[in-house]
């Protein structure tokens, strides 16, 4: 008899695949909750421990563990003493495995859960079953992921077996799986301390990615790339995107993207952020997109030619139309509405993404090294008008403290050094990834200058404190009325009487924003 062993904590689907097997002619083999539920929907089920003939002992944690199951699941069909062994013991063939594990992940998830509580949430048997059928997957087929298991009774409804390309697929499945379920145990375990506290850092760290494309190149054409997207992702991160049209995304269009959807999340009010070369060269905020836009592109019209366009709220015909105008490659935001999806439709080489709106933000940023890798927190530090400490005799205004909020704000998403001129919600000059912050400021004004905008009485942020005088003078020469950096140099008050003699107001923000 054809035999089947479900045993599942995620109980998604698995009625109707088990009434799908039974039709089929298939014994099923359950265990615990899953056969009580079975039963209760009129699938006859077998318990394993009759099957075995040795009831479940230790609170559940020895039940599967027995000959019986594992043979059955690891006898090779096609080599005669294994069927033999097989027919000497009294043993029959497992044929379709269907198992889910304790759900490990979501229980250290919660705030209260106890390291007892993690513990008893680590499966034993599950992955020793699973291992085993997709070890044996010549024979067997495993299932794991409830969106499979239509396609499963689909083949057999179809073929009356299941075909070895789909047993490898599953057996592929599996082994990512327990990878992944035996990782986070590790790190779960790994990143505590001596008294059980969690530290961000796990001794050892493991991470897995799925491939969602392969690319035509990288970042350059002799270069090959992939995309890959972290298992477990939020609302709110790039990763989540869904592609309504346009080209395939290249290495540099993701990159790219991310940058500016990182950026333009970071606003409350209707945003937009033009990025080019990972680096903001338009952003603004208005009472809607439309505006945002039109601001964000006359802050550099020429490095916005061939940019990524971000938005924080949907897409309309009005914006739509204002974009459709310009060369872009791609353009991001929550939502498009149908006048905006007609507009962009006109140029099907525009990709379109929609990313999930939230809040969520990467728990670490990684960046390879030779045979290594660095990992840090992700820079989510936010300033606030009361975080703000006034270093000069002038104070700056309200309206002031909300340029240089706006221009801080930016700063962060752009490349180090960085300087950042930007006046009413928009930015106004943008100097990025110079050696030296003095030329990130010149850089930013001469940008100003052929946009054809006035820095008089702009705010000028930097990223990280200016080690002279110099830096300061130029921003005031620009135009600024007001700056805000973190302070934090040992020529600080060279640096604070050099604005007091220039007549401009400073703040110190105490936080610093490298960005590499």
């Amino acid at each position: 008899m054809k035999q089947a062993l479900i045993s599942v904590s995620d109980k998604t689907g698995v009625v109707e695949l088990a009434q799908g097997l039974a039709a089929l002619g298939y014994r099923i083999l359950s265990t615990g909750g899953t056969a009580r539920l079975l039963a209760e929907n009129g699938v006859a089920v077998t318990e394993v421990a009759e099957y075995t003939g040795f009831p479940e002992i230790l609170d559940g944690r020895v039940k599967t563990l027995n000959p019986r199951v594992h043979a059955g699941l690891l006898a090779r069909r096609d080599m005669a003493e294994h069927m033999a062994a097989m027919t000497q013991h009294g043993i029959d063939p497992i044929d379709i495995l269907c198992v889910n594990l304790y759900p490990f992940e979501q229980a250290v998830a919660r705030p209260d859960c106890a390291f007892d509580d993690a513990i008893e949430n680590i499966d034993i048997g599950g992955p020793a079953m699973l291992r085993a059928a997709a070890k044996n997957h010549g024979s067997v087929a495993v299932l794991v992921d409830p969106a499979d298991y239509p396609a499963l009774l689909g083949e057999l409804r179809t073929h009356g077996r299941v075909g070895s390309a789909m047993r490898f697929e599953l057996a592929k499945k599996v082994f990512a799986h327990t990878a992944r379920y035996d990782g986070a145990i590790s790190n779960y375990l790994s990143s505590l301390d001596e008294k059980l506290r969690p530290t961000p850092f796990p001794q050892t760290l493991t991470r897995q990615w799925s491939k969602v494309q392969e690319m035509r190149y990288g970042e350059n054409p002799h270069q090959r790339a992939a995309f890959y997207r972290e298992r477990s992702i939020g609302g709110g991160l790039l990763a989540g995107y869904v592609q309504l049209q346009g080209k395939a995304l290249s290495y540099n269009n993701i990159a790219d993207a991310d940058a500016a959807w990182e950026c333009v999340r970071a606003f409350d009010a209707p945003a937009c952020a033009i990025v080019k070369h990972a680096n903001p060269c338009g952003v603004a905020i208005a009472a809607d997109v439309a505006a945002a836009y039109a601001n964000a592109f006359r802050t550099d019209p020429t490095s916005a030619f061939g940019g990524i366009i971000a938005f924080n709220r949907a897409v309309d015909a009005a914006c739509a139309r204002a974009v459709a105008g310009q060369f872009v490659e791609v353009v991001l935001a929550p939502a498009f509405d149908a006048g905006a999806r007609e507009v962009f439709a006109a140029k099907q080489n525009v990709r379109l993404l929609a990313v999930p709106p939230g809040a969520a933000h990467n728990d670490l940023d990684f960046k390879r090294v030779g045979g290594g890798m660095l990992a840090q927190t992700a820079d989510t530090a936010t300033i606030l008008p009361a975080d703000l400490q006034v270093v000069t005799r002038r104070r700056p205004t309200a309206e002031q403290i909300g340029d240089l909020l706006f221009a801080w704000r930016v700063a962060k998403f752009v490349k180090s050094n960085t300087i950042v001129f930007a006046r009413g919600g928009s930015t106004l000059g943008v100097g990025a990834g110079q050696m030296s912050r003095i030329d990130s400021a010149r850089i930013a004004s001469i940008k100003a200058k052929e946009a054809g905008l006035s820095l008089a009485g702009s705010a000028a942020a930097s990223d990280a404190f200016f080690p002279f005088r110099d830096g300061l003078d130029v921003v005031v020469d620009a135009g600024a009325v007001c700056v805000i950096q973190p302070g934090g140099s040992v020529r600080d008050e060279e640096v604070i009487a050099a604005a007091d003699q220039r007549d401009v107001a400073m703040v110190f923000t105490g936080v610093r924003h490298f960005r590499h």
